[in-house]
Formats: C-alpha cells, sequence, structure tokens
C-alpha cells in the first residue's frame, strides 16, 4: 500500500511562503516512488507578502493555503483539518514562509513562537513514532517545537553558524552536513537536509530533497 506523505507548504514564493524547487523537488521525489502525497497548509494570512521581482513588500495581504495551492495544483487541505493518524510521513520544504508563516523565527530566533496548527499535527507524528523530513530553514520548527518538549532533537540546516546558534540555544543538536547530504535523528525519527541554506543550484537542492524523501519512506517502510 501506497504510504501517505503530508507535504505542509506555507504560501508560493520563496521570500514569503514555500520556496518552489524545493517543494516541487519533494513532490517529485514522492511520486517516483509511488507515495500518495497529501498537500496543506495552515489557514490565514502570511506574515508578508513580497513582490518576487522588486523584493519589497506589497499588499494586499495573502493567504497561506490559497497561494500554496499554486504549487499543489488545486489539491490541497486546510492543516487543521489534517490529523496525525492519517499520515505515514510529513515533510516540510523550507523558504521564508517556513521561518514566517509557520513560525516566526525570521523575527524573533530561538525564541520564535510556531504556528498551533503546525504544533500540533509535527508532535502528532512524533509522539506516533512516524517519521518526519524538513529541508532548509524548516529544520528550526522541529527544533523549537521538540526542544520545548524536552526531546533533544538532532537536526541540519546545513554549516550557517547563526541559524545553528540559533538551534542549539532552542535546546536541540546541530549538526554540519554538504549541500546534498542528510542528518538523521533516528530517536525523533527526523530527516533534514539544507537545500537553499546553501548557495547552489536546483539539481544540489533536488539531490538533497530526494535523499530526504528516500530515507523517510525507508522509515515509513520500518
Amino acid at each position: 500500500m501506497a504510504a501517505k506523505v503530508g507535504v505542509v507548504l506555507s504560501g508560493c514564493g520563496v521570500l514569503d511562503g514555500s520556496e518552489i524547487h524545493e517543494a516541487v523537488s519533494v513532490l517529485i521525489a514522492l511520486d517516483r516512488r509511488g507515495a500518495q502525497i497529501i498537500c496543506m497548509a495552515p489557514p490565514g494570512e502570511q506574515a508578508a507578502t513580497i513582490n518576487h521581482l522588486t523584493k519589497k513588500p506589497q499588499s494586499p495581504p495573502r493567504r497561506m493555503l490559497e497561494e500554496a495551492a499554486r504549487i499543489a495544483r488545486g489539491r490541497i487541505r486546510d492543516m487543521a483539518s489534517v490529523s496525525g493518524q492519517e499520515l505515514d510521513a510529513l515533510i516540510f520544504p523550507g523558504g521564508f514562509g517556513a521561518a514566517r508563516n509557520l513560525c516566526t523565527f525570521a523575527n524573533d530566533g530561538a525564541s520564535c513562537q510556531v504556528n498551533p496548527h503546525v504544533r500540533r499535527l509535527l508532535l502528532e507524528m512524533v509522539e506516533a513514532g512516524k517519521p518526519v523530513g524538513l529541508a532548509c530553514i524548516a529544520p528550526v520548527i522541529a527544533a523549537r517545537v521538540l526542544g520545548e518538549a524536552g526531546r533533544k532533537p538532532r537536526v541540519s540546516i546545513g554549516a550557517d553558524r547563526t541559524t545553528a546558534d540559533a538551534i542549539r540555544a532552542m535546546k536541540a543538536e546541530h549538526v554540519d552536513v554538504g549541500p546534498t547530504d542528510i542528518c538523521v535523528d533516528e530517536a525523533n525519527r527526523l530527516v533534514t537536509t539544507p537545500c537553499y541554506m546553501n548557495d547552489v543550484g536546483p539539481w544540489t537542492v533536488y539531490q538533497g530533497a530526494d535523499k530526504m524523501v528516500e530515507r523517510v519512506l525507508q522509515m515509513v517502510r520500518g
């Protein structure tokens, strides 16, 4: 039976939502392995709306779920309606949306708050022993939620010192890895990879995302 894998999106576009290359890499890697993909995003407005041509804020505000539907080709669910019981695994692509919309790390660093729907579903998965993959900046979400819960998560965002120090401040362990490598936390069943935390191109991003997806699905199979 195909593994049911949730993919958490946070909008559409690296500066204010999900990083599109990372999200698509995850979707392709899952699809080529026959997984059943359940795209989702939290309800509510994005923390910011950025013009990706000028790199400047613009209005009106946009909603995460509606913007993420662009990546999911309209096949997406409100995260509030998704239970960990119906999933075999969960994956978070990166992008500033992960650090602005899914949590407030972009503004608040180690003292960030995590969206309640994200916190709930992440804890449901981890407490059930189901694997979770996180790419790019998204591992800070696991660091905050699981570090606060005393689970001592082990994650990687690559080798960025400032972000690694913030992760350690959230009571998590950071492991330096290369641009296409993964970090595996067997105890919490987390798989993380840097993707665009490095100055790389789409092919490098895909290789890391593909390895992350492969390891997550291996964990699903036992």
